[in-house]
């Protein structure tokens, strides 16, 4: 029980922790009304779903709307400590759904804040790749990110095949990054011949020195595919999704491939809904889990967010745009690492992270 609450209270600290999805800028839905549930046989009228921004179709929210006759309320949070810290303070009596990462979801089963899920009320899960399941009696895989290298193959000054030719001093001030304790300490443990989720804090100690040289050569955290573009760095560890929209803004003019890692695996993490303890609209939060594991809604929507799929029937409705993505293509999807639940660890990620982030 330490343990847990231990973890617990290191997500609530920490102010930057990234640890698998995209973001944009925090942005309140407003009023999310009464609620409309009534008695117990009448079909609720509003969904409340707190995610990431710039990560769904309008579309798709707007075509599940007028398909059940409700609204959905969407907020957004600016990373994964705001969604654990609404699901550990009552989630549900403000949310029907709630975007998480895999990593946590050890520790919120074990808090009793997610609902155990009755996959029946969602028949299209059964889409998404056995593979790519992590607790699939409590959560809905959504979409998966890829973090890897993007680099320009005319303006990189040196071969990037591994993550310590990141802190190579010819790549000072070359290097667009995304940002996040458990997102960058991965890359330097694997760096250091260290497991990615080390518990050990000697090591996680040597990680911050190697991460205070990569530090050294980041121009930007954040933005990549715009730096990758403008030409401001010619390099980045970024999303697959993010990869996408840079290769595709470039067109015919696209420079840019993904690193030809040759033993260093990258991180394949997922963004999951889940159904927070006490959820008011379960009825229509099983119609909208079920609605995104349509193949062809969600090939739809991999059209304008072109991150990693896990659901095969989606990807096989995909365009060819997207099967055939540059960003996609590279010889090591197999060599991958997902985060997992480091515990009492998570409080020297984040000193050492907070360390980091201030230059000392």
């Amino acid at each position: 029980m330490k343990r847990f609450l231990a973890l617990f209270l290191a997500m609530l600290m920490a102010l930057s922790l990234v640890a698998c999805g995209g973001g944009g800028d925090t942005q309140d839905a407003g009023d999310t009304g009464d609620d409309t549930q009534g008695a117990e046989e009448t079909a609720s009228t509003e969904l409340n779903i707190y995610m990431w921004q710039q990560y769904i179709s309008d579309q798709l929210v707007k075509d599940f709307e007028e398909a059940n006759n409700c609204t959905v309320n969407i907020s957004y949070m600016s990373d994964n400590a705001d969604a654990v810290t609404k699901l550990t303070s009552g989630g549900g009596e403000e949310y029907d759904l709630i975007m998480t990462c895999d990593a946590y979801m050890e520790s919120l089963i074990a808090g009793g804040y997610v609902e155990k899920l009755d996959l029946t009320q969602v028949p299209n899960s059964s889409n998404i790749n056995t593979a790519y399941w992590s607790a699939p009696e409590y959560s809905v895989p959504y979409l998966g990110n890829y973090i890897y290298v993007v680099y320009n193959t005319e303006t990189c000054p040196i071969e990037i095949t591994c993550y310590n030719d990141l802190i190579d001093p010819a790549l000072k001030g070359q290097i667009s990054s995304i940002d996040g304790a458990r997102n960058l300490f991965p890359i330097a443990l694997i760096a250091l011949g260290y497991d990615p989720n080390s518990e050990v804090e000697s090591e996680i100690a040597e990680a911050y020195e190697w991460l205070v040289k990569y530090n050294e050569n980041v121009v930007a955290y954040g933005a990549a595919e715009q730096n990758l573009t403008n030409g401001t760095a010619s390099v980045a560890l970024t999303y697959d999704g993010n990869a996408s929209w840079a290769m595709s803004e470039l067109g015919e003019n696209n420079t840019l491939a993904v690193a030809p890692f040759t033993d260093d695996a990258v991180q394949l993490g997922f963004d999951l809904y889940v159904m927070p303890t006490g959820a008011k609209h379960a009825d229509l939060a099983y119609k909208f889990l079920d609605y995104i594991c349509d193949p062809e809604a969600m090939a739809k929507n991999l059209e304008e967010f072109p991150y990693f799929c896990p659901n095969d029937a989606a990807v096989a409705a995909a365009p060819e745009s997207y099967r055939n993505d540059p960003s996609k293509n590279f010889d090591y999807k197999e060599n991958v690492f997902f985060q997992e639940d480091v515990g009492d660890a998570l409080t020297i990620y984040n000193d050492y992270y907070q360390k980091l982030k201030v230059g000392e």
